[in-house]
């Protein structure tokens, strides 16, 4: 494609999320030097992955239940 960018599919698969993901992280400026041609995300060949910020250590459950 263009010389040292990737499409999202080839992140998807390397980082194992789903493209809809990197898409969203694309848009909303988490990965540096992302660009859009046209309608389609290109990733530079040497980003990094970004930090994933989601709570994945179920302390969130049946939070309105502790009082």
């Amino acid at each position: 494609m263009v010389n040292g960018y990737e499409p999202i599919k080839y992140f998807a698969e390397l980082w194992g999320l789903n493209p809809r993901t990197v898409r969203m992280m694309c848009a909303n400026g988490k990965i540096s030097g992302a660009v859009k041609f046209g309608r389609d995300w290109m990733i530079p060949s040497d980003a990094q992955r970004p930090q994933d910020n989601r709570i994945s250590s179920g302390a969130y459950i049946d939070w309105r239940k502790e009082k």
